[in-house]
């Protein structure tokens, strides 16, 4: 296993022949070997795996049902020094009933017999000819060649090597009842779900197969591995698709290749931690009395990584999800403006412009909401306020983008303001430090509040998600204001934000300017230029956002250690940081974060776009004062 929470399951699909039972069982022992030295801890094989789906009638024959026991039992003592669960099916006799089971089998081992809750009478499936539910009435184990087998629906498979591995079965129509077996086993602790599944192809169905299965493990936050019959079964009335598909929590990790006339195994690496974790914070699973736990051995053998880690979390790959989750983001921005405007009769909205990404995007979504509610934009109040650093570049196209857009736009600079403050505090102009600037910040404020007020108008606030994890503010400067619309927003996803509504919702000059916003560096511009070129720029001082963004997603959103946010790091941004600048970002990232909650404690609302959000009263309470140290622990 992984040391840093993750565990490779197996899909295997075997090209197995219809009632072939001496060929299957030889078959199965060689994909469970393979699937044991390829690293798997689990592996999951189709339904009535031992005898064929298809066996139809001859299903409770004497002789299938004989030669399937022995089967098992074969499986079972050929895989005896193989630290894996094996998960098989096969027809099991209990109560002069017949039961269509899972067996589980580990280190010689037959650990249960988990018997189908819902069989199928409907359509092309007459299971019910000859078996019974998992419901009816029969012994709570059975003799297995002299050893007592536990029967029943009401087990879950502990891994003695690893206690966030919970596994739970469910066989096929198990999945499509209302309250799957799979939901009772979750909030039992289950966080693997192997479906052992026998499914005929039909046009669409495997859209509509592969959206249970994704939902299904969505639900029970859990990985999810679902394994079909192959094409070696009798194509009398249907054909099977060898479809296997391995899920975490919503997303699929592996997938087989359908039609396939050969075995073949899917695998997924599952990140328990990330399932475990979630889990914890949302609190819904709790412990259902009548599951027993039955431990098993995982497999010991150490496995790389063969997965792929996005190192973007809050920006889609695929550009047409990426389109809707902008149009999503800005119509909840715009939303919640609408109500807070709605609250405060005849308010106005003032906003701070400086030609960067942030403020772009409060005066975008201040422009939506004007145009929502009917009300002339040029009731908003776009104030510019040049200052030391402030080029020629972003000024301009403040200007430009102001008169285009149809806003009032007052031109106020600070320099003269920020010049008094320095003489009264006696501070050089020469000493460029954290007083100097803040000096700046604190003047633009002071000017935006006393527009406000004299306009009847609320600040609206730009900074952004990371910069409120960051601090990357001035307290009383611009991390306040009356309404954040920025909040929720990451660094990452802002420019994408920009540049969707400059393709969707403007055009000509005004879609140029905010085309070229987009692109520009990252700066505060509150130290000196040459007035053409930004010469101060964010991420030289504090590092990339796109490494802070991650950060951010996998300490504060999963709730990871340093230790494995830097493994993730490393795999995701290998070949574009180096190991050591990947670690320096990661340590200035949870010193920064720790250090200043207190400015989080009095952060002003601010709208919540996404499922990380730093709001003292809906989304982080964390003392101000904690010890960071443990936290910084990193190898």
């Amino acid at each position: 296993m992984c040391e840093y929470g993750f565990v490779r399951i197996a899909g295997a699909v075997p090209f197995n022949k219809v009632g072939g039972i001496e060929y299957n069982k030889k078959n199965i022992v060689n994909m469970i070997k393979s699937a044991y030295e390829n690293s798997a801890t689990i592996v999951v094989f189709p339904e009535l795996s031992i005898t064929s789906y298809t066996c139809q009638d001859l299903i409770n024959h004497q002789t299938i049902l004989e030669q399937s026991l022995a089967a098992l039992t074969y499986i079972k003592d050929e895989t005896k020094e193989l630290d894996i669960l094996s998960i098989v099916g096969l027809p099991i006799a209990n109560g002069g009933k017949l039961f269509n089971c899972a067996a589980a089998l580990n280190r010689g081992k037959i650990l249960a017999l988990i018997p189908k809750s819902y069989v199928p009478g409907y359509n092309e499936f007459y299971e019910n000819r000859w078996f019974a539910g998992g419901d009816e009435e029969c012994s709570s184990a059975i003799n297995i060649n002299g050893e007592e087998v536990k029967f029943g629906v009401n087990f879950l498979f502990k891994c003695s090597d690893y206690e966030k591995l919970v596994v739970g079965v469910e066989i096929c129509e198990d999945l499509r009842a209302p309250i799957p077996p799979s939901s009772l086993l979750a909030l039992s602790g289950a966080t693997i779900v192997c479906n052992l599944s026998a499914s005929g192809a039909l046009v669409g169905k495997k859209e509509y197969i592969t959206g249970l299965v994704k939902n299904q493990s969505a639900r029970c936050i859990s990985g999810y591995i679902y394994v079909s019959s192959g094409v070696g079964e009798s194509t009398t009335d249907m054909v099977f698709d060898a479809d296997a598909m391995i899920c975490e929590k919503g997303e699929t990790v592996a997938e087989s290749e359908r039609f396939l006339r050969d075995d073949q195994i899917i695998y997924g690496d599952i990140d328990i931690d990330k399932l475990y974790y979630e889990r914890l914070k949302i609190n819904s699973f709790k412990n259902r009395a009548g599951v027993e736990a039955i431990y098993f051995s995982g497999n010991k053998k150490k496995f790389e990584l063969n997965r792929y880690i996005d190192p973007r979390p809050f920006v889609p790959s695929d550009r047409a999800i990426l389109d809707e989750r902008c149009k999503e983001i800005l119509n909840i921005q715009s939303a919640g403006l609408c109500k807070r405007m709605e609250s405060i009769p005849g308010i106005k909205c003032v906003v701070g412009v400086s030609g960067g990404l942030d403020s772009t995007l409060a005066l975008l979504v201040i422009y939506r909401a004007y145009k929502i509610l009917n009300k002339n934009p040029k009731e908003i109040i776009a104030v510019t306020m040049k200052g030391y650093g402030t080029t020629s570049r972003t000024y301009e196209n403040v200007l430009s983008l102001c008169k285009k857009m149809g806003v009032t736009l007052f031109d106020i600079p600070i320099t003269d303001i920020s010049d008094m403050v320095l003489d009264k505090v006696n501070h050089s102009r020469d000493s460029r430090d954290t007083c100097y600037e803040n000096i700046q910040a604190r003047a633009r404020t002071y000017i935006l509040m006393t527009l406000a007020n004299k306009h009847n108008g609320i600040v609206v606030g730009t900074g952004d998600l990371s910069e409120i994890a960051l601090g990357w503010s001035t307290y009383n400067g611009d991390h306040i204001s009356m309404y954040n619309v920025n909040s929720g927003v990451p660094k990452t996803l802002v420019k994408y934000l920009v540049s969707w509504a400059s393709k969707n919702e403007y055009s000509g000059e005004i879609s140029t300017i905010l085309d070229e916003i987009a692109e520009q560096p990252i700066s505060p511009e509150l130290l000196p230029s040459d007035g053409s070129s930004i010469t101060q720029k964010t991420e030289d001082i504090i590092g990339p956002y796109e490494l802070h963004d991650f950060f951010l997603y996998y300490f504060v959103r999963c709730r990871f250690s340093a230790k494995k946010v830097l493994f993730l790091a490393r795999r995701a941004f290998s070949g574009k940081y180096s190991d050591e600048e990947i670690k320096k970002v990661l340590k200035i990232f949870i010193k920064r974060f720790f250090q200043n909650q207190w400015k989080r404690d009095c952060a002003p609302a601010g709208v919540k776009v996404g499922s990380v959000d730093l709001s003292p009263r809906s989304s982080l309470r964390m003392p101000a004062d904690a010890d960071s140290s443990e936290f910084l622990e990193i190898p």
